[in-house]
């Protein structure tokens, strides 16, 4: 009997680099998102009815137009009304156009709602297996949590990036948007979903049930959203919502964004946003970090 003989290289090396494990396991993710493209068009249909239905169903500005907001017994011109109408959209949402309002706070909700689905990976990497294999590499365990939140944000970016463009088409406001403040505007959503990718995957460390990631999602989605200016200003809600508002940091990403790409008057000024949202950044992802040391097992 024929016996193969077998050599083994004595100069391949492992590469333990960070970053190189990092990239590994980022590309891994990326694959599953963007070799499925249905998964993508999904996960754009609900800011896409948001904008085209929601978003010019509540016509706010036409209510104050001259044709509308008018005063019986009294004769004043359209102009004059149209123009009054104008200042008063002005002063409540900073533009003229409500649907312009709202585009901008879709680019806040799409990066949000897939930060929340970054916890889920880890728990289906648990439950088939994956995760075992992972945990006996040389990657630091740190990595692992890392690139899960690193390919949400690569997805949410690339995400807002398409609702941007579908709220140009739409008729959103363009007359102030710079190079300059759509870098800014990034920047802040970045911040953002690294916050809180960071967050759900952190729950996500020991749990082994997609069903409980599911409920956590479900319970904070709607709450995030709607206690933060990004549908609606903050000066204008209820006194006990505007500080839960003035502490959610989808506010001081809205904000950012109107900021720099209406140039509308922000709740604070624009460096007050981003030390907010990099200090929320920065805590969350270290302390995620941190916890996977000590959480992630075989």
């Amino acid at each position: 009997m024929q016996q193969n003989n077998y050599k083994v290289d004595s100069n391949f090396e492992v590469n333990k680099s960070p970053l190189h494990g990092l990239w590994a396991l980022t590309n891994r993710e990326l694959k599953k998102w963007y070799k499925a493209p249905f998964i993508l068009i999904m996960s754009l249909v609900q800011p896409f009815i948001w904008l085209a239905l929601f978003g010019k169903a509540m016509n706010i500005s036409a209510i104050f137009s001259g044709g509308s907001f008018n005063i019986p017994g009294l004769n004043i011109p359209k102009e004059i009304l149209d123009q009054l109408g104008k200042e008063i959209m002005r002063s409540t949402f900073g533009t003229s156009d409500y649907f312009s309002f709202l585009a901008v706070g879709m680019l806040s909700f799409i990066t949000l709602f897939t930060a929340m689905f970054s916890g889920m990976s880890i728990v289906w990497d648990r439950r088939l297996g994956f995760l075992n294999k992972v945990l006996g590499t040389p990657v630091a365990r740190g990595v692992i949590p890392m690139s899960k939140v690193l390919n949400a944000v690569v997805r949410s970016l690339i995400q807002a990036t398409i609702v941007l463009m579908i709220a140009i088409l739409l008729g959103m406001d363009t007359s102030n948007i710079t190079i300059f403040g759509l870098l800014g505007t990034f920047s802040a959503l970045f911040l953002m979903v690294l916050g809180f990718s960071s967050l759900f995957v952190m729950l996500a460390l020991r749990s082994t049930s997609w069903e409980t990631q599911s409920a956590i999602m479900n319970l904070l989605n709607l709450p995030l959203l709607f206690a933060s200016n990004a549908m609606f200003p903050a000066a204008f809600m209820p006194e006990w919502l505007q500080p839960i508002v003035k502490i959610n940091p989808v506010s001081y990403a809205t904000d950012i964004s109107r900021q720099m790409l209406l140039g509308a008057p922000g709740m604070a000024n624009l460096a007050f946003d981003f030390l907010y949202l990099g200090a929320f950044a920065i805590s969350l992802s270290t302390i995620g970090i941190i916890l996977s040391w000590k959480f992630l097992s075989k």
